[in-house]
């Protein structure tokens, strides 16, 4: 039996497992900020197999001069205290060292929105429901059981394969895919189980950066109206503005992997999206300012300066056009997501070995895709020169209600993950 062989059937023997740890790991409810629920069920599965994981809590402090920093909205909110992240090290040979793993934080969820319960694991058939089985406890979990596979089949690697599960990448990925690499966790390559469609293979992620603009009025009551000015319809030429840089931007700006796997992608590769408008106070006064929240999303070919001129360069034209906002213009700020895009290439060592091995498993044909979402891979290859590939389970209805995904596909994830753990870091025996 060879060693595909051997690992094929440890995985498909631990199919219930499997499933065990996903229910388990979703059943822990790790919104982004709450993630050691989550952790401590990582931490169990480690210690159970033999593993001794390095458990941690990220420094603001000690992250704060590298330069993928940003200080993310949940930071500001609850710190990084009783946040921690796991990281579990299975030593080698003298060859190439492999990391895998990914994010145990989720979105939240609109319960009233869901048809099954959120916060466990429905099986219908094939299908696995619940908040994170695809984005991404699932890829998570088969991780696990892929390392766990290789000790069942007496592989012995010949170089070191390190799993981590990080917090926050749903936030921005500082505290944890940043705080692994600067402990000293920095790999020869990595394959991160983002649900990207096995046999597709990611490899570029999304700019993403977040905008707040400050839009003046001049309050009165509106009884008196005319000697006031709402912010409400200032701000309303300034959402127009940016709807309309939205859709240049959309018909001016390509990036073909972004919808070889969803076609749909083709013509929206770019977004700009306001998410949160706050205003006024009473229905009887015109309000003072409004405040919309944004967000920018890119491919790569951009740098961030250059996306926030466009933001700012919009505004200020907007605000030209109109008589008060010129003397009163209004004011932008960046605060939270701060990301570059990145893209490493297809044909690099990891990516080429991924795709094959995963077409094999799967029976499929696969492509290169990504750069619509912002992914924690763009630490490895923007800071560290490492190649970071997305190799991950299908799924439906991320960040949205029912996600879904298959059991079909975790277990192809985690063969692929086994797999390519052999052929990247060799064998002992």
């Amino acid at each position: 039996m060879t060693d595909a062989d051997s690992i094929t059937e440890a995985i498909e023997s631990n199919e219930d497992e499997l499933v065990d740890l996903v229910t388990k790991l979703v059943e822990a409810r790790t919104v982004t900020g709450s993630e050691r629920p989550g952790q401590d069920v990582v931490v169990d599965y480690l210690e159970s197999a033999g593993y001794d994981p390095d458990v941690w809590e990220p420094s603001a402090v000690d992250l704060a001069d590298h330069e993928g920093y940003f200080e993310t909205s949940s930071y500001e909110r609850v710190g990084y205290e009783d946040r921690p992240n796991v990281v579990a090290r299975v030593e080698g040979g003298n060859g190439p060292t492999l990391a895998i793993g990914g994010h145990v934080d989720v979105v939240d969820v609109t319960e009233s929105e869901w048809e099954r319960d959120a916060w466990t694991v429905t099986r219908e058939g094939d299908a696995l429901y619940g908040r994170g089985v695809a984005d991404m406890k699932g890829g998570l979990a088969a991780c696990l059981v892929a390392m766990k596979a290789l000790s069942e089949a007496d592989v012995e690697l010949g170089g070191d394969l390190v799993f981590q599960s990080v917090i926050e990448e749903e936030d921005g990925g500082v505290g944890g895919t940043l705080s692994v690499l600067e402990r000293g966790y920095v790999p020869d390559a990595a394959v991160i189980a983002e649900p990207f469609g096995l046999p597709n293979v990611g490899v570029a992620s999304a700019g993403v950066m977040y905008f707040r603009v400050r839009v003046p009025g001049k309050s009165v009551h509106a009884a008196w109206g005319h000697q006031g000015v709402n912010a409400i319809g200032n701000a309303i030429t300034v959402y127009e503005a940016l709807e309309e840089l939205d859709r240049e931007r959309k018909a001016r700006i390509d990036f073909p992997p972004a919808y070889r796997g969803e076609p749909d992608l083709e013509g929206n590769v770019t977004n700009i999206n306001v998410g949160i408008i706050e205003a006024g106070d009473w229905p009887s006064t015109l309000p003072s300012e409004t405040i919309m929240h944004g967000r920018v999303g890119w491919p790569p070919g951009e740098t961030r300066a250059e996306v926030r001129a466009q933001i700012e360069e919009t505004i200020a034209e907007a605000a030209a056009t109109d008589e008060w906002l010129r003397d009163n213009p209004p004011e932008v700020e960046w605060f939270g997501w701060n990301a570059s895009p990145h893209e490493i290439a297809p044909d690099a060592e990891i990516a080429a070995l991924s795709k094959r091995i995963a077409e094999d498993v799967t029976g499929r044909s696969g492509a290169f895709v990504g750069g619509n979402a912002a992914l924690d891979e763009r630490f490895y290859s923007l800071y560290y020169d490492v190649d970071a590939v997305s190799v991950g389970p299908t799924g439906a209805n991320l960040h949205g209600a029912d996600e879904r995904t298959t059991v079909t596909s975790l277990l192809e994830t985690a063969t692929t993950v086994a797999r390519v753990a052999v052929e990247y870091c060799g064998v002992e025996r």
